[in-house]
């Protein structure tokens, strides 16, 4: 059996960070994500799913993302039974997140904050990681490539398998 969610998608609003009474962080937030299809003249509809995430995830993703940030998620889908105020049996379907990662730049996090879920809080007086993309070298100035150890790729590296039966599974 397989229970596997893989997200992208922009956070709704600030991801809250608490601690369960043993200490141990939890982070909630609600993700908005677009579905891929839409029907003929019509917008794509957006699905707002909640997100669990536990301990160092937990703490990561509210250092370093805000309001309207677009994220990575995968994770799990969890259920659970609760009964509500009015003493009726509810069901919560919820999004375990395992590994998050970023999915914009500082620059295009910054620009988000003008789209429907963004506010004014995208990275900003957070040491967040960036990318910084590879500086081209002056002609001439080519760094030498260090000697490799790996195969060239060509055919005659591999020994030919001449049956089935030579085969190790």
């Amino acid at each position: 059996m397989l229970n596997k969610v893989i997200l992208v998608g922009r956070l709704c609003a600030e991801p809250e960070l608490r601690q369960t009474s043993s200490g141990v962080q939890v982070c909630t937030f609600r993700l908005a994500v677009q579905r891929a299809y839409a029907p003929r003249g019509a917008e794509r509809a957006t699905d707002f799913l909640s997100i669990v995430a536990w301990r160092q995830q937990a703490d990561f993703i509210s250092r370093y993302f805000h309001k309207g940030n677009m994220i990575a998620i995968d994770g799990h889908i969890e259920t659970r039974s609760y009964t509500d105020r009015n003493n009726q049996q509810r069901t919560a379907f919820e999004i375990i997140a395992e590994n998050v990662s970023f999915v914009e730049s500082r620059a295009s996090a910054s620009a988000s904050a003008g789209n429907d879920f963004a506010g004014g809080n995208s990275f900003a007086g957070n040491a967040a990681p960036s990318y910084e993309p590879p500086q081209p070298v002056p002609a001439g100035n080519v760094p030498q490539q260090p000697a490799s150890n790996f195969s060239s790729g060509d055919f005659g590296d591999f020994q030919e398998i001449d049956s089935d039966e030579d085969l190790p599974f």
